[in-house]
């Protein structure tokens, strides 16, 4: 089948054509007609096989006819992430470019202001993050009273990032007649409580069962024998190095995960360190540099991305060779996420998961999702000499403990430490005897300090003067003189 026969608005097609697309994927060629027709679709398919096209092509053929509100937008589409958001504003873009449609997008990290602008011209189609759709819906700035076209994208990573709330509020704030395309690669029983309460008799479509990886897709497991905490971030990150050398030219460009946002600073000042070049990615940049790391990755600038689970949803590159986890993902449904980077639309891929002893239930819970043993391939045997010598070198450098040492240097060291002390102890009492005060002792069982010694307190030496015995009586002679006068 080719898109021609799914019954495409001419210009849509158009500009499919020049996007040099002839074929639908499975989930494009099952969703369109019945988006095309009206119907509700809930649509489960991998990562990777083409669910954003399955939306904005109908979307857009059916905008076609009519005209935007000022406030009140015509279509929504929501996403979880600002890459992902944006990614579907390309899409847009590219596809309804022969067509004289407004669209915005509304993300975090971008002013009000000119969002505002966008919202108060009227827009077809609204591109938004749940988060900031609210915040422009609670400060007056739109009315989804409009919405004919409600899309949710990637609805399991809305329940992961905690937006069921939300999207249950935007869900009841739009109409009912609305026609609601819904999509997500997995479907946990919370996803499947929304589709029940807020779609209408929808039409399902599942390509593959969910969950699953594309076959496309080579899976490798390489485990490092770090059988010590402190030494496991290390032994990894030797082992990425050398995995990343055994590629050679296969690798033309890939993606590091890590699990949390700290691990992905560390992983990107080591790689650079080692002169490769890097990037980074995760949530606490400003969006501005996270748009201008993807472009850079995007046109082959950067080779490697360091990145969280941000990047593991949105990145529709074709040209990604490898994905590496360098930390197995906390859940397993990430793990599909994230190697749907590489092997899309029909390419080969390569997906490298390192793993540590510490690291085998979150292994297990991965492979139990999708439903096969990860082929484990051998440590590069240029990783674990180079760990030897490091762990000799810094063996050399360090001080040897009292365990380590000959008995005899241990009697020693003992005889050497009781001299210091009696030494210690002994000037000290020479220290009180020439006038110490409590304050300065250093040993509370040491003999009580007698006396003050040469630090006797000023106001002690002081000369006290006393009024003669005359003199007071001369003076009391003189008062009762003077009260026997007044009287």
């Amino acid at each position: 089948m080719t898109f021609a026969e799914l019954g495409l608005d001419p210009k849509v097609l158009q500009a499919v054509t020049e996007a040099g697309y002839e074929n639908p994927t499975p989930i494009q060629e099952q969703a369109i007609p019945h988006a095309l027709q009206g119907r509700d679709v809930l649509g489960i398919a991998q990562t990777g096989t083409g669910k954003t096209a399955s939306f904005t092509l109908p979307m857009i053929s059916i905008l076609a006819q009519g005209r935007a509100r000022a406030r009140m937008p015509r279509s929504l589409i929501l996403a979880p992430t600002r890459e992902l958001a944006a990614q579907v504003a390309e899409n847009f873009e590219i596809y309804g470019k022969h067509l004289n449609l407004s669209m915005a997008l509304l993300i975090g990290g971008v002013s009000f202001n000119e969002q505002d602008r966008l919202i108060d011209r009227g827009v077809d189609v609204l591109i938004a993050t749940p988060g900031r759709l609210i915040d422009h819906f609670e400060r007056g700035k739109l009315m989804l009273t409009g919405i004919e076209i409600m899309v949710v994208d990637e609805a399991d990573r809305m329940l992961d990032m905690g937006f069921v709330d939300d999207l249950e509020r935007i869900f009841r704030l739009t109409p009912f007649t609305r026609q609601t395309l819904f999509f997500s690669a997995t479907m946990p029983p919370e996803i499947t409580r929304l589709t029940e309460e807020f779609l209408s008799n929808p039409i399902r479509i599942e390509v593959e069962r969910p969950s699953s990886t594309a076959e496309t897709i080579e899976q490798r497991l390489c485990k490092v024998p770090a059988t010590r905490r402190d030494q496991a971030e290390r032994l990894k990150r030797l082992a990425l190095r050398a995995l990343i050398n055994a590629e050679g030219d296969k690798l033309t460009n890939g993606i590091i995960f890590c699990n949390r946002k700290r691990d992905v600073a560390t992983l990107y000042k080591s790689l650079t360190r080692h002169g490769y070049n890097v990037g980074a990615l995760h949530g606490d940049l400003e969006q501005r540099v996270r748009m201008q790391v993807l472009d850079g990755f995007k046109n082959n600038q950067i080779t490697l991305l360091v990145a969280s689970d941000v990047a593991a949803r949105g990145l529709d590159i074709p040209t990604v060779s490898h994905v590496f986890n360098f930390d197995i993902p906390i859940h397993a449904e990430d793990y599909v996420h994230r190697i749907g980077r590489t092997g899309r639309a029909g390419r080969e891929g390569t997906a490298i998961t390192l793993c540590v002893p510490a690291d085998d239930k979150h292994l297990h819970k991965v492979e139990e999702l999708i439903g096969k043993s990860i082929p484990v391939v051998e440590t590069p045997a240029d990783a674990m000499p180079k760990d030897d010598e490091g762990d000799q070198e810094r063996s050399s450098r360090r001080p040897r403990r009292d365990s380590e040492r000959p008995e005899e240097a241990k009697g020693e060291q003992r005889e050497a430490r009781r001299r210091e002390d009696d030494l210690s102890r002994e000037e000290r009492r020479r220290s009180r005897r020439r006038g110490g005060n409590r304050r300065n002792r250093d040993d509370e069982n040491d003999e009580p300090v007698i006396g003050m010694g040469d630090h006797v307190p000023a106001f002690i030496l002081r000369e006290v003067v006393f009024p003669s015995r005359k003199a007071s009586d001369d003076q009391e002679t003189a008062e009762d003189t003077e009260a026997l006068d007044a009287a």
